[in-house]
């Protein structure tokens, strides 16, 4: 896909806060600025497992990584993002914590509530007229031969397999992990996490990613206008 431009809609926390804060820290990226950002202490070896969660930055996907549909343009994107977040109310998440999601190490909600789902179900739905279709090597990347039947269908519908009754909204730390290390990483970034604070999706972030360069905010669009 070298050459390629691709957009996202994701949740983004704000900058600066201490949730963006560590979530930069443990990919060594601020998607936001582009700029490289040191390894909590200690911690030097979480360079060895963030290569792909390191190039989409910190975030929980709403809709998924797309090029954009014949006639879409940036700008009818851009446009679109303001006018569903002007009009949807900031959606209360709740505490996170570290947990072990398949092979991967994740942020997740420790009660997400109903309307984070609907958000995202709506973000998807709102976003599809710019998708372009899937092709062959992007729904081969997707690894369909392991997906259930309804994950087939979702990924051949929509272009990705975690969307609706599938979503599970989560902020992505480290890389598919070998059974052993996972309990280890969980551990670590446990610690390194701490309690954290409660939550609320207050804003829709669009991204845009140049063939394999890492992705990049190019809008941070708060809920509610």
């Amino acid at each position: 896909m070298t050459g390629t431009t691709r957009y996202a809609l994701y949740f983004t926390p704000k900058p600066g806060s201490d949730l963006a804060r560590f979530g930069n820290a443990v990919l060594g990226i601020d998607n936001h600025t582009g700029a490289e950002i040191p390894r909590p202490d200690g911690m030097a070896d979480l360079a060895g497992v963030t290569t792909s969660p390191r190039r989409y930055g910190f975030h929980a996907t709403l809709k998924a990584p797309m090029r954009l549909a014949p006639g879409a343009a940036e700008a009818d994107l851009l446009a679109a993002a303001e006018a569903l977040a002007a009009d949807h109310p900031p959606v209360p998440v709740g505490p996170l914590h570290v947990a072990t999601l398949g092979a991967f190490t994740a942020l997740i909600p420790v009660a997400p509530p109903p309307e984070l789902g609907l958000f995202a179900a709506e973000c998807v739905a709102a976003f599809e007229p710019f998708r372009a279709p899937l092709s062959e090597a992007e729904t081969a990347r997707r690894r369909p031969e392991r997906l259930s039947p309804r994950g087939r269908a979702l990924l051949a519908a929509w272009g990705y397999p975690h969307v609706f009754e599938e979503f599970r909204f989560h902020m992505t730390l480290t890389d598919a992990l070998p059974e052993e290390a996972r309990a280890r990483w969980r551990e670590r970034l446990a610690a390194a996490y701490g309690a954290g604070a409660s939550l609320t999706l207050d804003a829709l972030s669009v991204l845009r990613q140049d063939g394999a360069a890492p992705f990049r905010v190019l809008q941070r669009i708060p809920l509610g206008g």
